[in-house]
Protein backbone atom coordinates (compact mmCIF):
# COMPACT_ATOMS: atom_id res chain seq x y z
CA UNK A 1 0.00 0.00 0.00
CA UNK A 2 1.38 3.54 -1.01
CA UNK A 3 2.07 5.54 2.05
CA UNK A 4 1.16 9.52 1.84
CA UNK A 5 4.34 11.49 2.32
CA UNK A 6 4.25 14.86 4.54
CA UNK A 7 4.42 16.67 1.04
CA UNK A 8 1.54 14.82 0.01
CA UNK A 9 -0.37 15.50 2.69
CA UNK A 10 0.37 19.13 2.27
CA UNK A 11 -0.50 18.50 -1.16
CA UNK A 12 -3.91 17.68 -0.29
CA UNK A 13 -4.36 20.47 1.95
CA UNK A 14 -3.20 23.27 -0.35
CA UNK A 15 -5.25 21.64 -3.29
CA UNK A 16 -8.73 22.42 -1.01
CA UNK A 17 -7.70 26.25 -0.41
CA UNK A 18 -6.88 26.88 -4.13
CA UNK A 19 -10.25 25.65 -4.65
CA UNK A 20 -11.98 27.70 -2.35
CA UNK A 21 -12.53 25.73 0.66
CA UNK A 22 -11.54 26.63 4.07
CA UNK A 23 -9.36 23.94 5.71
CA UNK A 24 -11.91 24.36 8.77
CA UNK A 25 -10.83 22.37 12.13
CA UNK A 26 -13.61 19.78 11.28
CA UNK A 27 -12.69 19.17 7.41
CA UNK A 28 -9.07 18.89 8.77
CA UNK A 29 -9.78 16.43 11.22
CA UNK A 30 -11.80 14.29 8.75
CA UNK A 31 -8.98 14.55 6.30
CA UNK A 32 -6.53 13.75 8.76
CA UNK A 33 -8.29 10.83 9.89
CA UNK A 34 -8.93 9.18 6.40
CA UNK A 35 -5.00 10.00 5.97
CA UNK A 36 -4.52 8.04 9.13
CA UNK A 37 -6.74 5.09 7.75
CA UNK A 38 -5.56 4.48 4.34
CA UNK A 39 -6.35 1.29 3.44
CA UNK A 40 -8.72 0.66 5.44
CA UNK A 41 -11.89 1.47 3.27
CA UNK A 42 -13.87 3.29 5.83
CA UNK A 43 -18.11 4.17 5.44
CA UNK A 44 -18.99 7.97 6.53
CA UNK A 45 -20.32 6.07 9.76
CA UNK A 46 -16.96 4.73 10.66
CA UNK A 47 -14.91 8.38 9.58
CA UNK A 48 -17.37 10.28 11.91
CA UNK A 49 -16.92 7.53 14.89
CA UNK A 50 -12.94 8.03 14.20
CA UNK A 51 -12.97 11.20 13.92
CA UNK A 52 -15.22 12.32 16.98
CA UNK A 53 -12.55 10.91 19.07
CA UNK A 54 -9.97 14.15 18.08
CA UNK A 55 -13.45 16.48 17.40
CA UNK A 56 -15.91 15.41 19.85
CA UNK A 57 -18.14 18.66 18.71
CA UNK A 58 -18.19 17.04 14.53
CA UNK A 59 -21.62 16.06 13.61
CA UNK A 60 -22.10 13.57 11.52
CA UNK A 61 -24.28 15.40 8.73
CA UNK A 62 -20.62 17.76 8.63
CA UNK A 63 -18.39 14.24 7.71
CA UNK A 64 -21.14 13.14 5.37
CA UNK A 65 -20.57 16.67 3.70
CA UNK A 66 -17.08 16.86 3.86
CA UNK A 67 -16.69 13.08 2.35
CA UNK A 68 -18.99 14.57 -0.75
CA UNK A 69 -16.88 17.58 -1.68
CA UNK A 70 -13.81 15.47 -1.47
CA UNK A 71 -15.18 13.06 -3.52
CA UNK A 72 -16.08 15.92 -5.53
CA UNK A 73 -12.62 17.50 -5.90
CA UNK A 74 -11.54 14.32 -6.37
CA UNK A 75 -9.26 13.91 -3.10
CA UNK A 76 -10.83 10.80 -2.14
CA UNK A 77 -13.54 8.18 -4.40
CA UNK A 78 -16.06 6.23 -3.57
CA UNK A 79 -16.35 2.32 -3.43
CA UNK A 80 -18.78 0.19 -3.70
CA UNK A 81 -17.89 -3.26 -2.49
CA UNK A 82 -21.48 -4.67 -3.13
CA UNK A 83 -21.93 -4.23 0.57
CA UNK A 84 -24.35 -1.93 0.48
CA UNK A 85 -22.33 0.87 1.91
CA UNK A 86 -20.00 3.55 0.29
CA UNK A 87 -16.87 3.34 1.06
CA UNK A 88 -13.94 5.72 0.51
CA UNK A 89 -10.04 5.53 -0.33
CA UNK A 90 -7.73 8.06 -1.17
CA UNK A 91 -7.20 9.27 -4.72
CA UNK A 92 -3.15 8.96 -5.73
CA UNK A 93 -2.22 11.80 -8.29
CA UNK A 94 0.45 8.98 -9.28
CA UNK A 95 -1.90 6.77 -9.94
CA UNK A 96 -3.31 6.62 -13.89
CA UNK A 97 -6.27 4.32 -12.42
CA UNK A 98 -7.88 3.15 -9.23
CA UNK A 99 -5.70 -0.19 -7.90
CA UNK A 100 -8.06 -2.89 -7.79
CA UNK A 101 -9.59 -5.05 -5.10
CA UNK A 102 -10.01 -8.66 -3.86
CA UNK A 103 -13.29 -8.56 -1.48
CA UNK A 104 -13.44 -11.94 0.70
CA UNK A 105 -16.95 -13.11 0.33
CA UNK A 106 -16.77 -14.75 3.87
CA UNK A 107 -15.27 -12.47 6.31
CA UNK A 108 -15.34 -9.07 4.06
CA UNK A 109 -11.77 -9.02 4.13
CA UNK A 110 -10.67 -6.00 1.28
CA UNK A 111 -7.36 -6.31 -0.24
CA UNK A 112 -5.84 -4.25 -2.81
CA UNK A 113 -3.79 -5.44 -5.48
CA UNK A 114 -1.11 -2.85 -6.45
CA UNK A 115 -0.49 -2.32 -10.34
CA UNK A 116 -2.29 -2.52 -13.36
CA UNK A 117 -2.33 -5.60 -14.60
CA UNK A 118 -4.94 -4.60 -17.39
CA UNK A 119 -2.66 -1.98 -19.41
CA UNK A 120 -3.29 -4.24 -22.43
CA UNK A 121 -6.72 -5.35 -22.60
CA UNK A 122 -7.28 -1.42 -22.35
CA UNK A 123 -5.19 -1.14 -25.19
CA UNK A 124 -7.30 -3.56 -27.21
CA UNK A 125 -10.91 -2.20 -26.26
CA UNK A 126 -9.37 1.32 -26.79
CA UNK A 127 -8.62 -0.06 -30.41
CA UNK A 128 -11.38 -1.98 -31.51
CA UNK A 129 -14.29 0.01 -30.16
CA UNK A 130 -12.81 3.30 -31.35
CA UNK A 131 -13.19 4.34 -26.84
CA UNK A 132 -10.64 6.28 -25.21
CA UNK A 133 -10.66 5.19 -21.35
CA UNK A 134 -10.31 7.35 -18.61
CA UNK A 135 -10.39 5.15 -15.47
CA UNK A 136 -11.67 1.37 -14.87
CA UNK A 137 -12.68 -0.58 -11.92
CA UNK A 138 -12.51 -4.17 -11.06
CA UNK A 139 -13.26 -6.10 -8.17
CA UNK A 140 -13.03 -10.22 -7.68
CA UNK A 141 -14.76 -11.56 -5.15
CA UNK A 142 -13.70 -15.11 -3.37
CA UNK A 143 -11.94 -16.66 -0.42
CA UNK A 144 -9.01 -14.81 1.57
CA UNK A 145 -6.30 -16.97 2.32
CA UNK A 146 -7.90 -17.22 6.23
CA UNK A 147 -11.17 -18.35 5.30
CA UNK A 148 -9.99 -20.61 2.47
CA UNK A 149 -7.71 -22.38 4.86
CA UNK A 150 -10.36 -22.98 7.15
Amino acid sequence: MHKLSTGEIEKLKSNLKEKGYKLTPQRRGILDTIIKSEGQHLTAEELYELVKLDCPEIGLATVYRTVLLLDELGVICKLDLNDGCSRYELVHQDENHQHHHLICTSCGKVLEVQGDLLENLEKTIEEKYDFEIKNHSVKFYGLCSDCKNK
